[in-house]
């Protein structure tokens, strides 16, 4: 059949509406089909899909009804896990008004200001935190109203207002391809943090994808257990499973205690959990993986920061073929790469190992010098990438967004390399890298070689001023619980693995390694405590 004549780029088809599915029919659909089962349990409670529903409309009822919540109106969220938190995104989600959720464990002067930027109308707030909602009520541009989760001086109650309007009915707003769902704010690792802008197209397709991709087979008689905050990759990750009808179990604390997830994992049978590397490694180093049935687990998906391959080999030896790594950042939804079960093992020879996979389906990568141009497979440069998981910019930042795209891709700001099969291999962080004498130090390389060192449980390498070489590597190091280990002993070991130029100058130990909120190892935090410590003083004085 001939194709269109004229060279039309739309094939002589006229534009037709972009309109998408709200995401809260991920819920309403749910509530229909499996209205009596679970969808959420948080402690002892548990709520069917249908009390699930009824709770969502609820509070987009009050929302809407009594605070003048519209489509495109934001919603700041700042809460540690609960079910007030899980259903008010799906209120917001309802009414076309945008989720907002917050890292819980910044200070009130950090969310007042994510509030003002984002430009909340309200704000809904865990009675956890009175001081975080003064110090929004008292920002530049104060939200309309503020919601209090449990019993609180500072907003009405949460919970009295679902009450209150139980029985009414909301329909899920129309919403198009590209109306904006969620800011999802960056770590701020340099700088402010910034507001990526999340649509319902978008996270759409990040859904579909993450139950192809990341656990085939997901459904509803799977239960996935949440051990992360679900303000970020943990909340999409929960967003996957309402879309496959499956239960969502929280931890019942904001205490992380391992004894306590393997038991949840043996009651509810649980299938799938999101998490992070050194969450991974404390969940099979601790007794309590022994003691516990883990045997319904299918994907234990990790991302974030790569696994080291000492960790992996641990978690494979405890739990069978049910890693599932991947690749992502919030702005593209963490949609990168997938490394799934049957490509993890133990063998050396088999494994790629240091990969983090390979393309996810409907995603493009695209290794790049500094100039845009597209380097050659094994070449390391910045990775970007394409796709419908990327984000639709930052909020009302012309130049981060400026920076963050070139020539229609994404650019990642991290650094690395593809084989011929198209595997993807991180070096670092672009800031995470640094000179010394001329040659690109890349800290990760370094970290895998002292971490296979039995006495080493935790490392990370930084790049620290130096008169006569530019920079130098400082190593932190966290020895193995009941391990006496010696700057000599680790500088002996290395010294046959690495080239001498790549030698850190000092090692230092730490009793506890620095991480974010999240649990992930992040060097802004590893030179604070350096700073904090008097080193970094001591090394730019020598």
């Amino acid at each position: 059949m001939a194709g269109p004549a004229g060279g039309d780029p739309k094939g002589g088809v006229a534009p037709q509406s972009t309109r998408v599915a709200n995401l809260a029919h991920f819920v309403t659909r749910s509530a229909r089909r499996l209205a009596d089962r679970p969808a959420l349990v948080w402690g002892e409670r548990s709520w069917s899909w249908r009390e699930f529903d009824a709770r969502i409309d609820a509070m987009a009822a009050c929302l809407a009804g009594r605070f003048g919540v519209t489509k495109g109106d934001r919603i700041l969220v700042q809460s540690q896990n609960c079910n007030q938190m899980f259903e008010a995104m799906f209120a917001c989600f309802r009414l076309g008004a945008v989720y907002v959720p917050t890292n819980y464990r910044q200070t009130p002067a950090e969310v007042a200001w994510l509030q003002e930027a984002g430009g909340a109308a309200g704000v809904i707030c865990n009675a956890s935190f009175p001081a975080h909602a003064e110090a929004c009520n008292a920002s530049a541009k104060p939200p309309r109203f503020v919601l209090a989760i449990g019993e609180a001086a500072f907003g009405e109650d949460y919970d009295a207002l679902v009450d209150a309007h139980l029985g009414e009915s909301v329909p899920n707003t129309p919403v198009d391809r590209d109306d904006p769902c969620w800011f999802f704010f960056t770590s701020g690792t340099t700088g402010r943090p910034k507001a990526a802008v999340l649509t319902h197209g978008q996270m759409a397709f990040v859904a579909t994808n993450h139950l192809n991709d990341l656990m085939p087979g997901t459904g509803a008689a799977d239960a996935s257990l949440v051990v992360a905050p679900l303000s970020h990759g943990a909340g999409v990750h929960q967003l996957a499973q309402v879309a496959a009808g499956a239960t969502t179990v929280l931890m019942p604390s904001e205490r992380f205690d391992v004894a306590e997830a393997w038991s949840l994992v043996e009651r509810y049978r649980i299938s799938n959990m999101f998490t992070v590397p050194t969450i991974v490694k404390r969940l099979v180093e601790h007794p309590a993986v022994d003691d516990f049935d883990h045997s319904s687990l299918r994907y234990v998906i990790y991302a974030g920061a790569p696994m080291y391959r000492a960790d992996q080999k641990r978690a494979l030896e405890k739990l069978g073929p049910v890693l599932v790594q991947y690749f992502g950042l919030g702005e593209v939804t963490g949609n990168i790469t997938v490394l799934p079960p049957a490509e993890h093992s133990l063998d050396d020879e088999v494994a790629r190992v240091g990969t983090c996979g390979f393309e996810r389906t409907g995603m493009e990568i695209s290794i790049q010098d500094e100039a845009g141009q597209e380097l050659p497979p094994g070449t390391s440069g910045e990775i970007c990438v394409a796709g419908p998981a990327v984000f639709a910019g930052y909020y009302d930042n012309p130049d981060a967004n400026a920076k963050a795209f070139r020539n229609g891709w994404f650019r990642t700001g991290d650094l690395g390399h593809q084989d011929e099969a198209g595997y993807l291999y991180i070096t670092g962080r672009a800031s995470d890298m640094y000179i010394s004498g001329g040659s690109n130090i890349y800290p990760r390389e370094i970290e895998e070689k002292i971490l296979a060192h039995p006495k080493i449980s935790e490392a990370a390498v930084v790049g620290v001023p130096d008169p006569d070489w530019g920079e130098v590597g400082i190593a932190v190091l966290v020895a193995v619980a009941g391990e006496t280990v010696s700057e000599a002993e680790i500088g002996a070991f290395l010294a046959e693995k690495i080239a001498r130029y790549k030698m850190p100058k000092r090692f230092v130990f730490f009793e506890e390694m620095p991480k974010s909120a999240y649990g992930k190892i992040t060097k802004k935090l590893v030179r604070e405590a350096l700073e904090e410590r008097g080193i970094l003083a001591g090394e730019a004085a020598a």
